[in-house]
């Protein structure tokens, strides 16, 4: 279902006229986040004539009031939002849910050397299910949300499209939504760029209207990544050797690293025949030797890659597509790569017409043909 959005191209000064009241009487619960994205999601809404009710979820609560994750500030601006939008707004404590579900995945993750996007299971396993069964006890039709995606129906069959503003297209961490939660969603921002969407909330006098974008998962924050993961993992600090085997340096524990990372290492540039240091960047991790390997230079042979296996597959319309040309990114800040996908047992081999840059085991490999997200599937080392 496409949302129509009043506010586009007016000028800031035009009062606005909500549409006709086409949809009176239909509940849609918006997940209210605090941010600017799930308020204008709320105010189109509200605009089009439906009955809109906002949920505050509140998924983390372990030292939720230090500085670096308080939700209560998130609270307070997405009720300052319902306030000025005249809903009605409900504080739901997800975070038993999170924990067992998303959190404790992530914990074994990275116990296992890996590098896992919890953001994408959230969205599965919390801001879909979770709170998707919640709005239906509360008598909703459908609920939406802040992100930057759409949803098309087709012959009874619902795809989940790439957001317009391709900086800011989540489809991504949207992959692994089925038929049935897709079937329940409006994404009312999808189809704006950014710019109009803070626009949009200035003219609607929407309080956090220049609020910043929150940047990281929640219970990280913006802290130390190992001073957070250190009270959670038990780290075995060990040597870092380079691509011939020499040891380089002292890693604190192969857990804090991931394929690419090139700050935090500990260890200087070899200068090379122009003087130059050559910058050293996380090519493997060893974990039957404790070895973390770095090798320098960014185009390293050993940070390429021309293929990859992915398991944990989850597929919008159901089933994995045929095999074929398609397009990939393997991590979420790149730019679609194509590919040759081929079925490979519970999993996908895919092959790139170009090398990939530190494909990283635990992140998701997601499919696309054009503007469709077709599913993905978790990377394996």
């Amino acid at each position: 279902m496409s949302i129509d959005h009043p506010l586009t191209a007016q000028p800031a000064a035009t009062r606005i006229i909500p549409p006709v009241d086409k949809v009176r009487g239909e509940r849609v619960v918006v997940g209210l986040s605090g941010g600017v994205d799930s308020a204008v999601s709320a105010w189109l809404l509200k605009q089009q004539g439906y009955e809109v009710v906002g949920i505050f979820m509140k998924n983390w609560e372990a030292d939720d009031d230090d500085a670096y994750c308080s939700s209560n500030e998130d609270f307070v601006d997405a009720a300052a939002v319902a306030d000025v939008i005249g809903i009605e707004i409900e504080h739901v404590n997800f975070a038993a849910e999170y924990r067992d579900r998303v959190f404790a995945e992530f914990l074994r993750e990275y116990a296992a050397g890996r590098t896992p996007n919890p953001d994408i299971l959230c969205n599965a396993e919390i801001k879909f299910k979770a709170f998707l069964d919640h709005a239906l006890r509360l008598g909703a039709t459908k609920i939406a949300t802040g992100h930057y995606a759409r949803v098309r129906e087709r012959a009874g069959r619902f795809e989940l499209l790439k957001g317009l503003d391709a900086t800011k297209d989540q489809s991504y961490f949207l992959h692994r939504l089925t038929q049935a939660q897709l079937s329940r969603t409006l994404f009312p921002v999808g189809e704006l760029p950014k710019t109009e969407v803070r626009a949009i909330a200035e003219r609607a006098g929407l309080p956090n209207a220049r609020k910043k974008d929150s940047t990281g998962i929640c219970f990280i924050g913006e802290r130390p990544f190992r001073e957070f993961l250190n009270r959670w993992l038990h780290q075995q600090p060990g040597v870092i050797e380079d691509d011939r085997g020499r040891p380089v340096g002292r890693h604190v524990g192969l857990s804090f690293y991931t394929l690419g990372q090139r700050q935090g290492l500990g260890i200087g540039g070899v200068k090379s025949g122009g003087g130059e240091h050559v910058p050293w960047y996380v090519a493997r991790k060893d974990l039957d030797r404790n070895v973390l390997v770095a090798v320098q230079g960014h185009e390293h042979p050993w940070l390429l890659s021309s293929e990859l296996r992915a398991a944990d597959c989850s597929w919008v319309a159901g089933a994995p597509p045929a095999g074929g040309a398609l397009a990939a990114k393997a991590r979420y800040r790149q730019a679609d790569a194509p590919c040759r996908f081929e079925p490979d047992g519970d999993g996908f081999r895919l092959s790139f017409e170009q090398p990939q840059w530190a494909v990283t085991p635990g992140q998701s490999a997601v499919l696309y043909d054009g503007e469709i997200c077709l599913g993905g599937g978790v990377i394996g080392a």
